[in-house]
């Protein structure tokens, strides 16, 4: 295993991220679902430069995109965004995507369970295809119920993977499972080889060490089940509009670079826009928790 990390959570250049991750031991990148954004030529010498290389991709489901709408065109838009990701990732040289079927922050079912399903999985048998002749690996990521009404748990993500195809996987994530699984250790031991990416954070969506998950014995689960892919870092801290704010002057009141849909996307998980020192400290404390660990 080794250090990856994400880097939708800060609007600033590639090249600041990626001389931060290779400045505190990351060796690779998550890249954000924003295939419109990046060269792929520019970023892969980015980060070969700088020792690193591209884990993967992580699918932004923000604004009409869902692959389980009920209209049949804002389906196929869905889809056509989440092969550009994938596109993105193959040439990169990454491994992985992550997929959120559903639009983040979506409460609402469109249709009954059994049709959403049907959606769903024909929408991802076609992506698995794609996926499949670009060599990379989808995982199906559940994410918390405040976020999704649709896939929140590891054993409904294996479930779709399961009717999606036999090398369909499965993304855990251990902030959301620390809110939805009976036993996050016994849900990682559930995915077993299904397991192609794993997104950390602390049970307060802080930087990993600064909460209360207990990471030696997360650590010691992902061995157990034979992962060895990235410990892919994914925090999202919340905002303190409260007098008892412990991190004054952690929010960028001028970011640039970032469009409104990702302003919301992170206002819509309870944060904000970080600052360059807050969002140092999160990519530095993970570092110091989990690599004496892997």
């Amino acid at each position: 295993m080794y250090l990856a990390i994400h880097n939708w959570m800060k609007a600033e250049p590639l090249d600041a991220t990626v001389q931060r991750l290779s400045k505190y031991g990351y060796k690779a990148l998550e890249i954000q679902g924003a295939p419109d954004k990046y060269d792929t030529d520019q970023v892969k010498k980015l980060l070969d430069d700088h020792g690193v290389h591209c884990w993967g991709s992580v699918t932004l489901m923000l604004d009409n995109r869902n692959l389980l709408a009920k209209d049949e065109k804002q389906r196929a838009q869905s889809v056509t965004y989440v092969k550009d990701c994938i596109q993105m990732v193959s040439a990169l040289g990454g491994k992985v995507i992550s997929v959120v079927p559903g639009t983040v922050g979506k409460l609402v079912p469109d249709s009954t369970p059994e049709m959403e399903w049907d959606w769903c999985v024909t929408t991802l048998k076609d992506i698995n295809d794609y996926a499949r002749s670009c060599k990379v690996k989808i995982g199906i990521e559940p994410i918390n119920r405040f976020e999704t009404y649709f896939i929140n748990r590891g054993a409904q993500a294996l479930a779709l993977a399961d009717a999606v195809a036999p090398d369909c996987g499965v993304c855990l994530d251990i902030f959301h499972m620390n809110l939805e699984e009976d036993d996050p250790i016994a849900a990682i031991h559930e995915a077993g080889d299904r397991l192609v990416n794993f997104h950390v954070a602390d049970n307060n969506r802080m930087a990993c060490g600064m909460g209360s998950l207990n990471w030696p014995q997360i650590i010691k689960a992902l061995r157990e089940v034979g992962y060895q892919g990235a410990l892919s870092v994914e925090f999202c801290p919340p905002l303190d509009r409260t007098p008892a704010n412990r991190f004054p002057g952690s929010v960028d009141l001028n970011p640039e670079g970032i469009s409104e849909s990702e302003r919301k996307f992170l206002e819509d998980h309870g944060s904000s826009v970080f600052s360059a020192d807050f969002y140092d400290l999160h990519v530095r404390k993970s570092a110091e928790t989990l690599l004496p660990l892997i």
